[in-house]
């Protein structure tokens, strides 16, 4: 099956994947993702360090930074945007509308039977630079910023098999 997030954006520079395997449908784990909270503990401290605010959902986070949700089923949600997150104020955008000296950033949250009841719940983030500029600059941001994304990537999955009461199986 064709996942929507290969539509949005086929081809990156850098991505990220995170799964987890827990004990419901597709469509409940998908539910569980979207509705957690976007930072607790750790990450609380990792957003406020950031300057983002720490409240609401993961996607009630992402629509602050203006990441637009692009596609969404019962078991997959795409958001994007396009910006230059290394700098403190880097605005997000359209992610349609590449501006010279950013990066395409798109991420999916996605749930799939896997036999028995359960369901891979996972999360990619995939980032494509417009230009050398931005290649550079967001590589120097993500030899840092990348495990903390990692971090809070896992943190989610964990919170969501929590949220559904699913345990791992």
């Amino acid at each position: 099956m064709e996942r929507a997030l290969d539509a949005v954006l086929p081809e990156w520079d850098w991505h990220e994947v995170h799964s987890r395997i827990v004990a419901v449908s597709p469509e409940q784990a998908l539910a569980a993702l979207s509705s957690t909270p976007i930072a607790t503990g750790l990450v609380a401290v990792l957003f406020r360090a950031r300057g983002l605010k720490p409240g609401g959902t993961i996607l009630d986070g992402l629509a602050r930074i203006q990441f637009a949700e692009l596609v969404r089923s019962p078991t997959e949600i795409v958001a994007g945007a396009c910006g230059s997150p290394w700098r403190i104020r880097g605005q997000m955008g359209s992610i349609a509308s590449p501006r010279p000296k950013t990066v395409l950033v798109a991420l999916d949250m996605r749930a799939e039977a896997v036999g028995d009841g359960r369901s891979l719940l996972s999360t990619e983030t995939r980032i494509k630079a417009v230009d050398d500029h931005a290649r550079r600059a967001f590589g120097r941001y993500w030899r840092v910023i990348g495990p903390w994304s990692a971090l809070i990537r896992r943190s989610w999955l964990k919170s969501a098999a929590a949220r559904a009461g699913a345990t791992d199986a």
